[in-house]
């Protein structure tokens, strides 16, 4: 058979497999978006969410592009008005206290899914590739507060100390789904 012809026999598997691939990274953005209907409200101008968990869980079980890519969907969404942030959308809300953070997620997806990617898949990789991420993440969230409180003090006070513990238990969290998905699809395979 001619390459021409193979080509287009190949082109609805080929059409299917981009469609698969646009679900995933669309049911991502909007897992993210659930996860951040979960919040509580603190005595600071960036509220507790399980966003952080959602972004964690899908640069690690999607790997750096697709996580990448589902959170920059995710930012999209926001800014054109849906409403998947936590407390308000638009591009307003990306400037706002928590924009810092909110920017930093493809990055943090693309670290997270970076580093699991390259290992063993095992829980201890899961943990270590997030708690990299979580450093590019309160990086950016806290550098954004810094910059609209014009205080580092205050930026971390406001995005940090609050935060730790959770973000331990959201870290330990997207670790532990991350190996066990691996660990099933190992022995599937």
């Amino acid at each position: 058979m001619s390459r021409a012809a193979t080509q287009v026999f190949d082109q609805p598997s080929r059409s299917l497999e981009i469609a698969k691939q646009a679900a995933i990274v669309i049911t991502a953005s909007l897992f993210v978006a659930l996860c951040a209907r979960v919040t509580v409200p603190l005595p600071t101008p960036v509220p507790l969410t399980l966003q952080n968990f959602g972004v964690l869980a899908v640069g690690l079980l999607l790997g750096s592009r697709r996580g990448f890519a589902a959170l920059s969907l995710y930012l999209v969404e926001g800014a054109f008005g849906m409403p998947v942030f936590s407390m308000g959308a638009g591009i307003g809300y990306l400037l706002g206290p928590t924009g810092g953070f909110l920017l930093a997620y493809p990055l943090v997806a693309f670290v997270a899914g970076w580093i699991y990617e390259r290992s063993s898949r095992r829980f201890g990789w899961a943990a270590l590739s997030s708690v990299a991420a979580e450093v590019v993440l309160f990086a950016g969230g806290l550098s954004w507060l810094a910059v609209l409180t014009h205080s580092v003090s205050l930026a971390i006070r406001y995005g940090l100390y609050w935060f730790v513990f959770a973000e331990v238990i959201k870290v330990l969290m997207a670790a532990v789904v991350a190996a066990r998905w691996h660990r099933t699809l190992s022995s599937q395979g």
